[in-house]
Parts: structure tokens; sequence; C-alpha cells
């Protein structure tokens, strides 16, 4: 007797469907349907199309007060289920739901000899990860997902497709790391020939592009420039393939990396879009410059690198360096 899908089963799987077809990236696709099926469970005695704007609002405070999440996590929470009631039930938004504000810090940003620390611990294509991080100031994901199409040694530039906020944008593509991307691109396509030959080589389209250009999908140029180790099913297509590195091994490579190389600050993958955006503004380059290659919408968002870069130099000296007093301090 075949399998009925449970009405859970039924709403994750068309929330797929959805952002599959819109162009959501993988990543946030999962995290969406993580937070779609939470919010499903606590609800579990009422059927999706009778939730109203209270049951979200419940599930965000139980988010705060219970599992004492931090507001950029429900803020997650609370889009993910904007997606949810706007196009899955076709429910009005949660416009009016408030967001959770938290407290703003300043970002986490590593020095030249820190970076060169951190690449040092790291090994294969997770040091090529973090130098194409450190030196075009791209996400971790949008790394992740760079396919051969989106090189362009020609150029110098990096194609950055479906970035956040879905905006396209072009990187820098830095010449020292050039060499190394060769290199690794032309291990993708003899991977691709062997994939070919064992039934495989296909590689997830976004949108409806399979079904605009049937045949996309097996060419090389649309190979991830990371591929993942292991070959899957596409879910769209039901054909075999490769996605791309999961954005959780880069993530554990680099903790491992920065505990090995003794540094204490809490740095992360995107410490390293950080420490470019700081140490472009520090050498001296316009942060409208500096917002555009960050992919930011507004300057002020890139503002909150300034202050990064004003406590680490620009010819600002304490004055306790300026004093007397400095060096009595050398007595203790």
């Amino acid at each position: 007797m075949a399998h009925k899908p449970s009405l859970m089963e039924r709403v994750t799987a068309r929330t797929r469907e959805v952002l599959h077809t819109r162009g959501y990236s993988r990543r946030t696709q999962e995290t969406y349907v993580a937070w779609i099926r939470q919010f499903l469970q606590y609800h579990a005695a009422v059927h999706p199309m009778a939730f109203e704007q209270s049951h979200a609002e419940a599930f965000l405070e139980h988010l705060g007060g219970e599992r004492n999440l931090a507001p950029k996590t429900r803020n997650l929470a609370a889009s993910a289920l904007e997606f949810l009631y706007g196009q899955i039930l076709g429910k009005d938004g949660l416009e009016h739901v408030p967001r959770a504000r938290g407290q703003k810090s300043v970002p986490t940003v590593l020095s030249r000899r820190e970076v060169r620390a951190v690449l040092a611990e790291l090994r294969g294509r997770y040091r090529l990860i973090a130098g194409l991080m450190y030196g075009t100031g791209m996400r971790v994901g949008e790394v992740l997902a760079l396919r051969l199409k989106d090189l362009d040694f020609e150029l110098a530039q990096i194609s950055v497709r479906n970035a956040k906020g879905s905006q396209d944008r072009y990187a820098l593509f830095p010449e020292r790391l050039q060499p190394h991307v060769r290199r690794v691109a032309a291990r993708v396509g003899q991977l691709h020939e062997r994939d070919l030959g064992h039934g495989g080589g296909w590689a997830p389209l976004p949108g409806a592009l399979h079904v605009k250009v049937p045949r996309a999908g097996w060419e090389l140029a649309w190979q991830y420039l990371f591929p993942a180790a292991r070959k899957s099913t596409d879910r769209a297509t039901g054909r075999i393939g490769r996605q791309h590195l999961h954005h959780s091994a880069m993530q554990r490579a680099m903790k491992d990396a920065v505990r090995a190389s003794g540094i204490l600050k809490p740095a992360t993958c995107h410490t390293l879009r950080h420490s470019f955006a700081s140490q472009l503004l520090r050498d001296g380059y316009d942060i409208r410059q500096v917002k555009d290659l960050l992919g930011h919408k507004d300057v002020r968002t890139t503002m909150i690198y300034l202050h990064a870069v004003d406590h680490t130099g620009l010819g600002i000296r304490s004055p306790l360096d300026r004093s007397d007093f400095g060096a009595a301090l050398d007595d203790d």
C-alpha cells in the first residue's frame, strides 16, 4: 500500500517546490523548511488553513522566551513564516508582526597576519574557499555556489548570482588566486567527464531553467566549482549529479583552523568578509565602492565597518602612548 503523505509533508513539499522555482538558494530552502516544520509541530492541533497572525506571534514569543533564541534567529523564523502565510497558504502576510531588535555590535575582523595564520591551517580546497572569501568579500554560500561559467579570467571578475536580496553583482577576482582556481576548474572538468560516463553529471539549476533549457544541467559551464564529494538526486528533476559542497563542511574547517592558529577572536567564515571590507576602507577605498563589492543595498549597512577601521589605526594614537605616564606602567 502506497504511503499517503501527511499534511506536514504536503506543506513542506509544496514549500520546497515554490522556493526552488523562485530561485532561492539551497541553504535558504533548507532553513525555511526547517522553521516551517517546527511551526507546524508547535501548532500540531491547528489545520494550516486556520492559521492566523496570532499563531505566528505565539510561536515567535516561544522562540524568544522558552527557547531564548537570538533576535537574528527569531527574525529568520519570522521570514520563513511570512513566506508560508503569503506564498503557500495564500493568506495575508505578517507585516504587522514586530521583528525582534538585537543589540548592534561591531563586526569581528582579522588583521592580515591573522588571516595568513588561519589560511596556513587550512588544506586543499578549504584554503582556496577561504582565500576567495577574504579576497572578494563574498559570503560562504556565494563562494560555494559558484559555477564554472561565473569565472571571468579575462576581465578578472566573478559573477555572483542570486546573492542575498536576489541581487546579482560582480566581485573582484584576485590575480593571486587565479592559477589555483584554474587547476580546481580543470579537476572539475575531469570529474564531470567521469560522472557523465557513469550516468551522472547533472548540476541542479536555479528556478525553472531545467524546463526552459533542458540540457543546461549536463553542460560543463553549469557545474559547481566546489562540487560535493558524493552524487545525489536533484529533487526538481530526479537526475543524478552533484550539489555544491555543503556550507557546514567549510564552517567546521574554518572553526578548526581558527583554533589551531591560536587566535582567540570569535572568527567564522563571515569574519573573512568583514576583514575584506575593513581592510579596503583602511586602505583608503571609497565606502561606496566597498558597498557595491559587498552587495549592500544601503551604504548605512557598510558603515558599520568604519567602526573597525577607526579603532585600528589611521594615524590615531592613544594619549597614553604620547605621555610619560605610559613608561611608568613598565615599573610593575
